[in-house]
């Protein structure tokens, strides 16, 4: 089965699916909308309007101005679009195709909204899975449980050609229709743990095919980069790759950055339907942008869900206040005091009390680097402020005010803009499966779709992999920077990130495993933790890909929406990572220095590809 990666995120490009549609010859298309923050969003709307609750992206420029096409090529499509509102959204394609005089059939999958449940889990002591806080006692604005991909399946069982769903986890989107075309079963683990590595290359769109990825000059044609297919097998092997004459890169580096994307336990990677184990995947090109995908085994799965409920709390507002000029950081950094000063007096004189949060980033001087920055001479520079208060009065006093600095502070400073909003925070839970359920609606009927509860899992199944021996021939004054041993991945998880180290060479995995340590890792990010004296850091090994996996916990400030700062996806902490001072041998320092390309600030040459 081809199936054809066309979105990646809420907000993903339109160029993914004409392309998908010329070149992919394709059996299934899926788009992946939702995440974490958006849910809430889409809550918010579905409150507001009768008929939202969704992303309109799915009808207006992704699918439906190519639907004719689709049902010419009797391409089948899978999606998360449904948001809040699945049927509704059914409703909107069935009438959309039927206007254009085509015969389409639509399934909605539902049942993944708790919010009538909400009293119910606050009288019933549920705790956060990370934390352990209680329930939040606060208005809730989304409640939803995260379902696996068999109820797709079934949708497909039944003849549909489109399928929408509420929250299900994004890999679900590809294992429904493998369980659906290979017929699949509920005990299948190593299969069903093979289609959710397929679906999480997958469903993340072009970030598998180059983008993002560590090694940027090599990856040609961004303008028009290629999104991703997957070659899926009844076996659970899959050969990613793209449509020809397209931009991007499909390669060991780029696949194994996106296996490991926002992954904690690569051996206990949880979806409903099974407990993955990522550790013994291998990753082989087999031919100019193909890379086969195998071994990846499983357990049974959990007998819960994960439960995201969202809630607000507070105000939020953030300046972007330009300068250019000399001495430029520390104007900035002094421009910020006094702002914050004039506002905190202000704020007193109106009994309004202090800001609940300041944070200050002045983006240029590579503030997010910690102890690391070297920028403190840079002469443009754009200073951030973000405040928050319980008040929406005092953000927008600082929306006022924060702009006047132009006129008064700053030589150099020129005319920035606020944003304001109100800040929303996730409070993520496990879920007995017995307490929620799936429905189906299709053909004017709506049914539960019945999904074993039991579970099954325990952390007695995994056998740990041995880690890499140290070696031998180490020599401390023979350091080379990461990058020229590894591609490196970060992504976000609530208030923790992972960072994924895979090494360019398997006999470089050794070097690597003996420098980053818990400790030297922790120690690399100490700026980021809620609190430092206290930073946590897990590392996994995954030897399948030569591999290290770390896990730092509390360390994005409360995550999602919940952050103040401007990389609240940690999207640059495994950036951060590259220049970490790895001891080799001399030997191999010597060759690297021959060899690696070097970290600099060497122009781009030119549009590749």
């Amino acid at each position: 089965m081809r199936i054809g990666g066309a979105c990646g995120a809420y907000g993903d490009s339109t160029l993914a699916v004409p392309q998908l549609l010329r070149g992919g010859r394709l059996d299934y298309i899926v788009l992946d909308y939702l995440s974490e923050p958006v849910m809430g969003f889409f809550a918010k709307l579905a409150e507001a309007q009768p008929d939202a609750g969704y992303p309109p992206d799915f009808l207006n420029v992704h699918i439906g101005p190519y639907l004719h096409e689709i049902v010419a090529q009797k391409i089948k499509v899978v999606s998360n679009a449904g948001g809040m509102r699945p049927r509704v959204l059914a409703a909107a394609i069935e009438r959309y195709a039927a206007g254009r005089g085509l015969q389409v059939k639509v399934a909605a999958v539902e049942g993944d909204d708790l919010r009538g449940q909400v009293e119910k889990f606050r009288k019933g002591n549920m705790r956060e899975m990370f934390s352990g806080a209680p329930f939040p006692d606060a208005k809730i604005v989304s409640c939803n449980a995260y379902f696996g991909a068999f109820p797709i399946a079934e949708a497909l069982a039944r003849g549909a050609d489109i399928v929408v769903t509420g929250r299900v986890v994004d890999s679900a989107i590809v294992l429904g229709p493998l369980i659906h075309e290979f017929g699949w079963k509920h005990d299948d683990y190593d299969l069903l743990a093979a289609g959710t590595a397929a679906g999480h290359l997958l469903e993340c769109g072009a970030q598998v095919t180059g983008g993002t990825f560590t090694d940027w000059r090599d990856v040609p044609g961004w303008a028009d980069i290629g999104f991703p297919i997957g070659e899926c097998h009844a076996d659970g092997t899959v050969v990613m790759t793209k449509s020809e004459d397209t931009g991007g890169l499909v390669s060991v580096g780029t696949v194994a950055e996106q296996l490991m994307y926002e992954i904690s336990d690569p051996q206990s990677y949880m979806v409903p339907d099974v407990a993955c184990d990522f550790s013994s995947i291998e990753l082989r090109e087999v031919g100019p942008n193909r890379v086969r995908v195998s071994g990846a085994r499983g357990y049974p799965p959990t007998a819960t869900y994960k439960l995201c409920t969202s809630y607000d709390d507070g105000w939020r507002a953030v300046a972007y206040l330009p300068i250019i000029s000399t001495e430029a950081v520390a104007k900035a950094e002094r421009q910020a005091a006094e702002i914050l000063l004039r506002l905190d007096r202000m704020l007193r004189e109106q009994n309004l009390g202090p800001f609940t949060k300041t944070l200050v980033e002045v983006l240029g001087s590579e503030a997010n680097f910690g102890a690391h920055a070297r920028q403190r001479g840079a002469r443009e520079v754009m200073l951030r402020i973000a405040v928050e208060h319980t008040d929406k009065r005092a953000v927008d006093l600082f929306a006022r005010e924060s702009p006047c600095s132009v006129m008064s502070m700053s030589a150099g400073s020129t005319v920035g803009f606020v944003q304001s909003n109100q800040v929303s925070r996730l409070f993520m839970s496990l879920l007995p499966k017995t307490e929620a359920e799936a429905t189906l609606t299709f053909d004017g009927k709506t049914e539960p779709v019945p999904m074993p509860t039991k579970g099954g899992f325990h952390a007695g199944l995994v056998r740990r992999p041995v880690a890499p021996a140290l070696p031998k021939d180490i020599e401390s004054t023979a350091t080379v920077p990461l990058v020229h041993l590894a591609w490196v991945r970060s992504g976000d998880k609530g208030d923790l990130f992972n960072v994924a180290v895979i090494a360019r060479k398997p006999e470089y995995l050794l070097y690597i495993s003996a420098a980053l340590t818990t400790e030297a890792v922790g120690l690399w990010y100490r700026h980021v933790f809620k609190d430092p004296s206290r930073r946590r850091v897990d590392r996994f090994d995954v030897p399948g890909i030569h591999a290290l996996n770390f896990i730092v916990h509390e360390s994005l400030d409360g995550g999602s929406t919940a952050s103040a700062r401007i990389d609240f996806v940690a999207k640059g902490m495994g950036q951060q990572l590259l220049e970490f001072p790895v001891p080799v041998s001399a030997r191999l320092a010597a060759t690297l220095a021959r060899e690696a390309k070097p970290l600099d600030a060497r122009p781009y040459e030119g549009v590749v590809g």
